[in-house]
């Protein structure tokens, strides 16, 4: 599943780059079809509808773009469970107790209270906050969604009060997910000190192993057999473990 060279690791193949890529486009489309709707007296979404043709043109737009969403949220659920059931693949999503304290060791790091960061595995706590907000986000907005698409044929099922609160939940999600990529998932790829300028592992599947050592030991430690000292740290840890870091 990896394969290493002198400076860099594979993380993720081509499917998971172009699955990330097209779920990126597609929630682009929304967020601009959607909260131009939402915001609808507001000059900038007034420009953006008669950008994209009017309003009829911005609904069509936006509910075939859920319709995209909610097959990737789909394929991925699906592929996900395939892969764990038949083909061994990890589970390594699952939020588990440690990344409870995962999360308070590097608060105590941040503050000098540790000499250290924690111990992460192939996902830290905020990957994996982030992944299950954007799952679990995306399955309740393709069903509010299609609640708000096709209202006559929910009410013939469930109670009429179900479309005001699925257009409550509907837009407020939409916002908050928003808000959440741009204060927190662009932050960590792009303005994070960590990986300033840009974090390329989305672009070219690698990882340097310096990073790797750094926010991922364990998975390190398991894929190349190579244990890091107590205080690792970059390219002094790859060293002392007998792995050139450069």
């Amino acid at each position: 599943m990896y394969t290493a060279n002198r400076e860099y690791i594979k993380r993720f193949g081509p499917g998971r780059i172009i699955e990330h890529w097209l779920n990126a486009g597609v929630f682009v489309l929304l967020v601009i079809t959607g909260l131009a709707q939402k915001f609808h007296g507001y000059d900038i979404s007034q420009w953006i509808i008669l950008l994209f043709g009017g309003i009829d043109t911005t609904r069509v737009v936006h509910r075939y773009s859920g319709i995209a969403l909610g097959i990737l949220t789909f394929q991925h659920i699906l592929v996900a469970s395939f892969g764990i059931l038949f083909s061994r693949w990890q589970p390594s999503m699952i939020i588990h107790l440690k990344d409870f304290r995962d999360a308070v060791d590097n608060i105590r790091y941040y503050l000098g209270l540790s000499e250290h960061p924690a111990r992460c595995d192939r996902y830290d706590y905020k990957q994996k906050f982030e992944y299950w907000g954007v799952v679990i986000g995306g399955m309740l907005m393709v069903a509010t969604g299609l609640a708000l698409w096709f209202p006559t044929v929910v009410t013939r099922l469930l109670p009429g009060q179900l479309i005001p609160v699925a257009k409550a939940l509907h837009t407020n999600e939409a916002l908050l997910a928003f808000l959440v990529i741009v204060t927190w998932h662009i932050y960590n790829a792009i303005f994070s000190p960590e990986v300033l300028p840009l974090d390329t592992v989305i672009f070219t599947g690698k990882i340097s192993r310096e990073r790797m050592v750094h926010e991922h030991p364990l998975e390190y430690e398991r894929i190349t057999g190579i244990k890091l000292p107590p205080h690792h740290e970059g390219h002094a840890a790859a060293e002392e473990a007998g792995t050139p870091s450069s």
